[in-house]
């Protein structure tokens, strides 16, 4: 045993050899299997960095959308902005006339209160002058019946005055022939 334990430099050193051989290979299995994982790391890495490249860019995407969205969306405020201004002072023109127009329409209801008073002063007028036609026409009638009447009287009288002259006359020449008669 003794000679068994004692090896031989060489033994030994080819011991020593074949034991660092043995830790290299095993060094090698252990960084060859480290390499492996860590490329599957890297691997695993670039799957995720193109994954938040990709998710980056969709982002990128839809933050510029969305800045395309907010610009249209702020033009659109403007203009309705705008639109809201042009109506709110269309609002204000419109209520003006309103204004305006209640007044016309309030002066126009005052004038046409006045003139209908003056239309009923006017038919109680009118109506009053009529009953005064119709009264002044009945005395016209009654006028004129009595203007007849005297008429009738007068030619009834002149008639009886010619004949009464006539009398006369011819009383008168009797009364002459008479006198001269008794003379």
């Amino acid at each position: 045993m003794a000679a068994k334990t004692m090896q031989t430099p060489t033994a030994s050193a080819l011991h020593v050899l074949k034991q660092k051989m043995e830790n290299l290979k095993t060094d090698n299995y252990n960084l060859k299997e480290e390499n492996i994982a860590l490329k599957r790391e890297c691997l695993r890495k670039d799957e995720e960095k193109s994954q938040i490249e990709g998710e980056t860019a969709g982002l990128n995407r839809r933050i510029q959308l969305l800045e395309e969205d907010l610009e249209r969306s702020e033009e659109r405020l403007q203009s309705a902005t705008e639109k809201l201004e042009e109506a709110s002072k269309a609002a204000d023109e419109s209520e003006r006339h309103r204004r305006i127009v209640e007044n016309k329409l309030g002066a126009a209801d005052e004038r046409l209160e006045e003139v209908e008073t003056l239309l009923k002063q006017a038919r109680q007028v009118a109506s009053e002058a009529e009953s005064r036609y119709d009264e002044a026409a009945r005395k016209m009638m009654v006028l004129e019946a009595e203007l007849e009447k005297s008429e009738d009287r007068a030619a009834d009288a002149t008639r009886r005055v010619k004949l009464l002259e006539v009398e006369v006359h011819t009383l008168t020449n009797s009364l002459k022939s008479l006198e001269r008669c008794e003379e």
